[in-house]
């Protein structure tokens, strides 16, 4: 299923708005109803002392990845905020590609759940880190100039 392109355009403006994304050098590689696929690319800005990835880092990439998936299903005049999450992390980050997905479990009226999964580039049978996020939403949020 494609998305409305209404919708599209909103989704990435979203993105687009966020500093710390492009600090991270992060894009939105997919985005269809009730899913998003963020890449974020190795480099030594997003690194933890020991050369992996930080946790912070995927951990943000994640949020968004499941943030946008849950906006995909709302109204122009609606957001999603994270009001809760897990991560549980699987193994050490390592590649020169990373590749966050959210996917909307249940769309409710008020909440929605949604999952997310972290993979380094070439290991799509191998997850880095799963997220579960519970997403809140709220009504007349405006996106602030970038």
């Amino acid at each position: 299923m494609t998305l409305d392109g209404a919708i599209e355009k909103r989704m990435r403006d979203s993105f687009a708005a966020q500093g710390l994304m492009k600090t991270f050098g992060a894009h939105i590689a997919r985005l269809a109803p009730g899913e998003c696929e963020i890449h974020l690319p190795f480099g030594a800005h997003v690194t933890q002392h020991h050369g992996f990835v930080h946790a912070g880092a995927l951990t943000t990439i994640l949020d968004n990845a499941c943030g946008l998936a849950a906006n995909t299903l709302m109204g122009p005049d609606e957001a999603a905020l994270t009001i809760e999450f897990k991560v549980n992390f699987l193994r050490p980050a390592r590649g020169s590609l990373f590749i966050a997905r959210g996917r909307v479990r249940r769309a409710g009226k008020t909440v929605h759940v949604v999952e997310g999964e972290l993979h380094a580039e070439h290991e799509e049978d191998r997850p880095t880190a799963l997220m579960l996020a519970t997403m809140s939403v709220v009504s007349g949020l405006t996106l602030r100039d970038s």
